[in-house]
């Protein structure tokens, strides 16, 4: 199997340990940072906080954590570096691809497809090198690919960078992890789209934020399909509650799909978009929440310690070897 890159360099799958599947670092919009610098606020204390907050997640025991923080979210890898390099216990893995609800960047509109039919997607062969050669001029090595439908449904950019993550996957062979709004089951568009259209197998597919409804229904077609859920908003008490999202996972648990779901948070140190009256939606959005209050309620529950070492440990690092469910 091909190396496993990290924000530090390449790892073994056997050095994954307790996963967090879906935390960002930062989420920002890369024009309001540049135009409104005070929104940002000093670069120094922004990493020192991001800094601190990692090492105490890795103070409770977790090894990793994915960052699919892509083009369009405002990744920005050497900020990402300098706080790896600060807290080395912990493995950052970060990703490529674009996240859009409705049509590709104005960059994207007239390349490509976009103006022609049959010329190639510029996507693909940006995605590829982010992987095969690194970002930019970081050295750092994308491992997983991103992209995203929400309750727009299956727009043509949608779509379109659906199948470039599709064409980049089969070039690179690393997974991919798609942000998906299961209210308007939109997991069915990706199945399409991306396995039996393009060829994809579920099982090297994460479906973020599975968790968002409590369809267990759907959500056990899903896993049936073979794809990986991912429950991954815990803290974020928006049109759902703590206690729904853990028992969710708990039925799906007793189900027997412990080993096809994968945990985290999908919080952040910063995002620009969290201004005050937003964060009290999120009294809890932080990476502390899972092991302080996630766990405890769902073994009181019958969850027991083998299943969430799959959801945590076993299942990651499977998603990343390519490895299907037995």
């Amino acid at each position: 199997m091909s190396p496993l890159y990290t924000v530090r360099g390449p790892i073994d799958t056997a050095e994954l340990g307790r996963t967090y599947m879906h935390e960002h670092v930062f989420v920002l919009s890369a024009d309001t940072q540049q135009n409104y610098p005070e929104e940002w606020g000093d670069e120094d204390v922004r990493v020192a906080d991001a800094i601190s907050k990692l090492s105490a997640l890795v103070a409770q025991g977790v090894r990793t954590i994915v960052d699919p923080t892509v083009v369009g979210l405002g990744r920005y890898i050497p900020r990402i570096q300098r706080i790896a390099e600060q807290v080395p216990g912990l493995n950052i893995i970060v990703a490529t691809g674009l996240y859009t609800q409705d049509e590709v960047p104005y960059f994207f509109r007239h390349r490509g497809p976009g103006i022609g039919e049959g010329i190639p997607d510029p996507m693909v062969d940006l995605f590829v090198k982010d992987i095969e050669e690194g970002i930019a001029d970081t050295g750092v090595h994308a491992g997983l690919l991103k992209c995203a439908i929400d309750q727009l449904g299956l727009t043509s950019g949608v779509e379109r960078v659906m199948r470039a993550v599709a064409k980049a996957h089969h070039r690179t062979g690393v997974p991919i992890m798609v942000h998906t709004h299961p209210e308007t089951r939109s997991g069915r568009h990706i199945q399409k789209i991306l396995c039996e259209q393009e060829g994809v197998q579920p099982h090297r597919i994460v479906l973020s934020h599975s968790g968002d409804t409590d369809d267990v229904e759907h959500l056990t077609e899903l896993a049936e399909a073979g794809f990986i859920l991912g429950m991954d908003r815990f803290g974020i008490n928006v049109e759902t509650t703590f206690e729904t999202r853990a028992d969710t996972l708990i039925e799906m648990c007793r189900r027997g799909f412990a080993d096809q779901m994968v945990l985290s948070h999908d919080a952040a140190c910063y995002a620009d978009w969290s201004e005050p009256s937003a964060l009290a939606a999120f009294p809890q959005w932080n990476y502390l929440h899972l092991a302080n209050d996630v766990l405890p309620y769902v073994r009181k529950r019958g969850v027991t310690e083998e299943q969430i070492t799959a959801m945590l440990v076993d299942t990651p690092r499977r998603y990343f070897e390519g490895v299907a469910r037995s």
